[in-house]
């Protein structure tokens, strides 16, 4: 197995992901009765959930037990090309949506950062081979899909928190 040395980094990081995932199924449940539409939640919701998603393919690609490398190397160049081309149909989604003006901190979290570690993964699967340059680049373009998401997902739920607070203060006024 070509990455032995890095099995407990990706055991810890798509363990993470997964139950990240699975917490943003409690978000979109408290999205459901909020005034999202559904541009928004393509745009800023289904995104975080497919970068956690990558987050966990990648962790299992890295464990595979691969008879060779080449393998891997399509695999993840695979992940990453995808990841690319999904990044530029969020920031395409964010743009189109007009129910919410996204600010800056939005469009870095939302695109540009993930678009920085897909094409990452990319150009680091193209040059995978037994040194361990690309091997770091992999894992901290995996961890910064994981920071990404735990970012967004917090902004989601308190825009949801505070979006709630002002309509009810609107409504007792």
């Amino acid at each position: 197995m070509p990455f032995t040395a890095w099995e407990n980094f990706y055991v810890i990081v798509g363990s993470a992901a997964a139950a990240l995932t699975g917490l943003m199924f409690v978000v979109i449940a408290l999205v459901a009765d909020s005034a999202t539409s559904g541009r928004q939640i393509d745009a800023f919701g289904t995104p975080t959930v497919v970068h956690f998603g990558t987050v966990l393919l990648i962790s299992a690609i890295m464990s595979a037990p691969w008879p060779q490398l080449s393998g891997a190397r399509v695999a993840l160049g695979l992940s990453g090309a995808a990841g690319v081309v999904y990044g530029l149909i969020v920031l395409r989604r964010a743009r189109n949506q007009t129910d919410y003006r996204p600010v800056f901190e939005d469009w870095l979290f939302h695109t540009a950062l993930p678009l920085v570690a897909y094409t990452s993964i990319l150009a680091a699967a193209a040059r995978l081979s037994q040194r361990p340059a690309p091997l770091f680049v992999i894992g901290a373009a995996t961890i910064l899909l994981l920071f990404v998401g735990i970012h967004n997902s917090w902004d989601t739920v308190t825009y949801i928190v505070v979006s709630r607070k002002e309509r009810r203060s609107r409504d007792e006024s």
